[in-house]
């Protein structure tokens, strides 16, 4: 995916360092400078609409919450439906789930059991991949609602998490397009 000359560095330029949240020893990467900076959320928008149409995609899943804020402008832009992927019990009416393991135990998201169509081409988008868990439930979450991944783009890796390879295998060879890898 090319990006224009100095984009990249835009994004990561309004990324803050939080430390110690949400608790001692962590180092948060705060995005909402870049959402309030109309160019660089432009940018970025514009950088994951590309991704989108280059992958042929009918659908944009964006993964509660920072992907709902990510993925539903890149939807519009290429006038496509957006689909959202919630923590357990959060939809209303008929769901599906996917539980999955954390560090420290276990979650589960959900979405609306007849928001896919067999077959739709859906693009995963979400803020960041850490350690992958949630992006990879939502590769199996959406293949069980019928759709068929096309790939998974974020807007920052934390390389050092380790978080690529976990997802790279439930791709299944989609490709998986992170903007800012720190």
């Amino acid at each position: 995916m090319n990006m224009p000359d100095g984009s990249r560095e835009l994004l990561l330029s309004r990324i803050q360092d939080v430390p110690d949240y949400p608790k001692p020893g962590v180092m948060f990467k705060d995005i909402t400078p870049l959402l309030a900076d109309g160019k660089a959320f432009s940018v970025l928008t514009d950088a994951l609409t590309e991704i989108c149409r280059e992958q042929d995609a009918q659908k944009v899943v964006g993964l509660e919450a920072r992907g709902f804020i990510l993925g539903a402008p890149v939807a519009v832009r290429a006038g496509i439906g957006f689909v959202p992927v919630r923590k357990a019990g959060k939809l209303p009416g008929g769901t599906l789930g996917q539980a999955y393991d954390l560090e420290y135990g276990t979650a589960e998201i959900e979405i609306h059991a007849d928001a896919l169509q067999p077959g739709d081409r859906v693009l995963v988008i979400d803020d960041v991949l850490a350690t992958g868990g949630t992006a990879e439930a939502s590769v199996q979450l959406i293949r069980r609602a019928g759709g068929t991944v096309t790939g998974l783009a974020v807007l920052l890796e934390l390389g050092f998490l380790a978080g690529r390879t976990r997802v790279e295998r439930a791709l299944d060879g989609a490709p998986l397009a992170a903007l800012v890898t720190v």
